[in-house]
């Protein structure tokens, strides 16, 4: 790197922190989770303004592929923290209700995504016709867990029934929703002439749960009360990142070996190590990290020349998006007897997208599958849905007491509420 490539990376960076830091806040105190105006930054700072004024003056071309990198790396840390965030526990007692809810919440979505992919093609042509269909139903059937998890915590309803059934029908569609996703990643063809190699993913993921794992786990047993040290802290890394760059090279997308890495990690007798995995890695990813991934993301986000063919597929994307998880999950929830009350409040928060929906567009975009104007659209999608979400469960609960009940500790990660309630970077 120039000199001057530096200095334009460093002061870029800089804008970039105090930018997202400034509107996230802003997101918050309207009520907001802090995604929002990070998200909105990214925007911001794109083309969408200005012509791109003010992002070619600040991240001149030649310094963008090292935002792409230090994105990516951000990408693969927050994949880590949620692969570690997601606990089987949280579906003891409600597996049924749980499961109903999640796999019709996903299915019906789905569904209606591909059929407006079949519509979409007319405007929006696809080198694969089917691989594009699989995708628009992957990318209406998404929720993000740390955002609401976030949501339930800030509300005060993290340990409550309606909260965990939430939590628990969220942490399913995580699983479900990355499962499909690196299907499609294969379908695609992304390994390029390299195809054979997506046949090792099935003795590699055998690997990590039946190999790694009881390392791991005997590892942790031998050490009482683990904490992060440098040494831990360099090994966690390094199990990350090796997870990543083994699935990419497969042929499927790096964020499917961070998450994996997360999962597979011990979780009886490793709390405090987890939560010093969130209070370090976390809030750096948060505050540096994924802030760049927002701007990386809004570079690509155009919408200055959206016309009236534009909104129409706006308006289509987003009543599909918004209405097939909501009716998927409420049919579910008042399948289950749930009152109308709570089935409302678990439809609206399963609509909540957040950055998980972007890493996806991200994931479409790279692979060829989704083109730069529907994206743009597919982002619209994802901030709108995220932004509904508090005020409608305002109007379906009511205000927040920020109370679980009457003397009610706040929730720790061992229990109902996981990691996002924290408060560090990527729980959005």
């Amino acid at each position: 790197m120039t000199a001057q490539q530096t200095t334009a990376l460093l002061a870029g960076l800089a804008v970039l922190v105090i930018l997202a830091r400034v509107l996230g806040a802003l997101a918050r105190r309207l009520g907001q989770p802090a995604v929002i105006g990070e998200v909105l930054a990214g925007i911001a700072l794109g083309p969408t303004l200005f012509h791109g004024a003010v992002s070619d003056a600040l991240f001149p071309d030649d310094i963008r592929p090292l935002l792409s990198a230090l994105a990516a790396v951000g990408i693969a840390v927050f994949m880590f923290i949620i692969g570690l965030e997601w606990d089987a526990t949280l579906i003891r007692g409600i597996g049924s209700l749980a499961a109903t809810v999640s796999f019709s919440s996903i299915l019906l979505p789905f569904g209606l995504g591909a059929a407006l992919a079949l519509y979409l093609l007319d405007e929006h042509a696809a080198a694969d016709r089917t691989a594009f269909m699989l995708f628009m139903g992957i990318a209406m059937s998404i929720t993000a867990f740390p955002v609401l998890a976030r949501i339930l915590t800030d509300r005060g309803m993290s340990r409550s029934p309606l909260g965990v059934v939430a939590l628990a029908c969220a942490s399913i569609d995580d699983v479900l929703a990355w499962s499909l996703l690196a299907a499609v990643v294969a379908i695609s063809g992304s390994a390029g002439p390299e195809e054979w190699r997506i046949l090792l993913a099935v003795p590699y993921l055998l690997g990590m749960f039946f190999v790694v794992r009881p390392l791991l786990r005997r590892f942790a047993d031998r050490r009482t009360g683990l904490r992060l040290t440098p040494s831990v802290l360099a090994a966690v890394l390094a199990g990350l990142l090796l997870s990543a760059a083994a699935t990419e090279w497969l042929g499927l997308h790096y964020i499917f070996g961070a998450f994996l890495f997360g999962v597979i990690l011990p979780r009886s007798g490793t709390a405090q190590l987890r939560e010093d995995v969130h209070d370090r890695l976390g809030q750096m990813s948060g505050t540096l990290l994924l802030p760049v991934f927002f701007l990386v993301a809004g570079l690509k986000v155009d919408l200055s020349g959206l016309d009236a063919s534009g909104l129409g597929d706006l308006g289509l994307i987003l009543a599909v998006a918004i209405g097939g998880k909501f009716a998927g999950a409420f049919a579910a929830a008042r399948l289950n007897r749930m009152p109308v009350r709570e089935s409302t409040a678990l439809a609206t928060l399963m609509n909540t997208r957040g950055l998980t929906e972007l890493i996806v567009l991200n994931v479409g975009l790279q692979l060829g599958i989704l083109g730069q104007d529907l994206y743009s659209l597919m982002v619209v999608m994802a901030v709108v849905t995220t932004a509904m979400a508090g005020p409608l469960l305002n109007w379906v609960l009511g205000r927040p007491d920020r109370t679980d009940g009457p003397g009610s500790p706040a929730p720790r990660a061992t229990e109902a509420a996981p990691a996002p309630g924290r408060g560090t970077g990527p729980a959005v």
